[in-house]
């Protein structure tokens, strides 16, 4: 089965990311694009470093030209914002990217782009699901990767120059090169390295890089920024003295940051920070955008400054949306994500890290003295979070009571609402929220609270795990 969730379709390599099924979803985007009279445009596809990244675009790019497709294959392991952008900038309809993000080595799948290169929707997954299953095995007929080569329906091209390009153009690099700052870089042995040197050497930073090589177990370790994953930057950065650590997750779309100090700071505060950055230093004007599971935070800085935050469902689709409709400065969300206003219509780790280094090099501040800064003006808020793993017949009944019969547990907090928009996310009249809602990328449950007391976040998810029994 090919289900696609919040980040494109993923799948466990070998038993649901199979040569088959690649070629299987290629071959109905093949037929989807020929339907929609957009076939003549091409598409492009690009990989990560994951095991079978490589060879999967590949397999997939013999089906589009079987069916006289060009295909546009970006002949290096890359960063998915890369490819959204060439998306954009070139005017294709569609876009493929061969990764699993941050999910466990195991893992691999494909993300689908289309126009303006945006995250595909709900219809437009739904729509290649169909096609998917009207196909039979034995439909499914490429052509020999070098005879598309030769005719011409395969082309392989390195487009990073012009990405990394528009992101320079974008920044204050004079202000970076005047600053002489040092940053520790941690790829997770993914694909930001050259791109995330090119952009701080060029900016005159002296760069120090662990993580760097190829590894397709990635360390062993799950390849997604985190304070758990990332003791090796923190060690680092404190060690070299360094002004900022930074880390991206496989593919390159998600950010992780440590501090001068070694201090994690959490993707919530990275969204707050670059917000308030934009707004009181560059005097941008403008709305934010975050999902149901990322900080209130935004609202507090947002009200601040006269303007709006907005809250929508999981999925960065969702986001992208929603700031196009609303002209927003920026979108994010509590797993690392985001984008800013101008740039590409996706979230992407590598401009996010060039901006928060121009953010230290125009403010003279270092990290620990703005975040310092913004719980003096906006008080101190605490965020829990838990991941549980559960059996088919275990995630039934929690999906039961909390979505059908939609019960609570008993809190010691009064409540103002309850959301149902994407999971449950109850709201306190405290300002704190829960929310329980089901992984859109892996087979887990998902608790994010935040309150003004820490205690008080651990107290209420303890409350469901006692409820919910997990």
């Amino acid at each position: 089965m090919i289900k696609f969730g919040t980040g494109g379709w993923r799948g466990i390599i070998g038993e649901d990311f199979t040569k088959s099924n690649i070629q299987k979803l290629a071959k109905a985007m093949a037929l989807k694009m020929k339907n929609e009279g957009v076939a003549d445009n091409g598409i492009t596809l690009g990989y990560d470093r994951r095991f079978l990244s490589k060879e999967a675009m590949r397999w997939a790019a013999e089906i589009f030209a079987a069916e006289g497709i060009t295909s546009y294959l970006i002949n290096r392991s890359s960063p998915t914002p890369l490819i959204m952008f060439y998306v954009m900038k070139h005017e294709l309809h569609y876009g493929m990217m061969i990764t699993a993000s941050h999910n466990p080595a195991i893992y691999n799948g494909i993300k689908v782009f289309t126009f303006g290169g945006r995250d595909a929707d709900e219809t437009q997954t739904k729509d290649i699901e169909n096609y998917i299953s009207d196909i039979e095995d034995e439909d499914v007929i490429g052509m020999e990767y070098a005879n598309a080569l030769e005719q011409e329906l395969i082309y392989e091209i390195n487009p990073l120059n012009e990405y990394l390009d528009n992101i320079i153009d974008t920044i204050d690099m004079q202000a970076i090169r005047d600053r002489g700052l040092r940053v520790v870089l941690d790829p997770m042995y993914g694909v930001s390295e050259t791109s995330l040197k090119t952009i701080l050497m060029t900016a005159r930073c002296d760069v120090d890089t662990i993580h760097e090589r190829h590894d397709t177990l990635f360390g062993g370790k799950l390849p997604s920024p985190s304070a758990l994953t990332l003791r090796s930057l923190i060690n680092r950065v404190n060690d070299r003295k360094s002004d900022i650590g930074i880390a991206t997750d496989g593919d390159a779309d998600r950010i992780g940051v440590i501090d001068d100090t070694g201090r994690f700071l959490h993707p919530n505060d990275i969204l707050v920070l670059l917000y308030y950055y934009l707004v009181k230093f560059k005097g941008w004007h403008g709305a934010v955008v975050r999902n149901i599971a990322t900080t209130h935070m935004l609202d507090r800085v947002a009200e601040s400054f006269g303007e709006k935050c907005y809250e929508v469902p999981v999925g960065f689709k969702y986001i992208s949306a929603k700031m196009n409709e609303t002209n927003a400065i920026i979108g994010g969300e509590s797993s690392g994500g985001l984008t800013v206003r101008g740039h590409i219509n996706g979230k992407d780790g590598i401009y996010a890290a060039a901006l928060l280094v121009e953010m230290m090099a125009i403010t003279g501040k270092k990290l620990s003295e703005i975040m310092a800064e913004i719980e003096q003006e906006y008080g101190s808020i605490y965020m829990e979070e838990r991941d549980y793993t559960f059996t088919h017949e275990k995630k039934d009944k929690i999906f039961h009571i909390l979505l059908i019969d939609k019960c609570l547990p008993d809190m010691p907090f009064e409540i103002a609402k309850v959301s149902y928009l994407d999971g449950c996310k109850v709201y306190f009249r405290n300002g704190g929220w829960i929310i329980a809602r089901f992984s859109g990328t892996e087979p887990l449950l998902r608790i994010f609270c935040e309150m003004p007391m820490a205690e008080d976040a651990k107290l209420l998810c303890e409350c469901y795990e006692k409820f919910l029994e997990i």
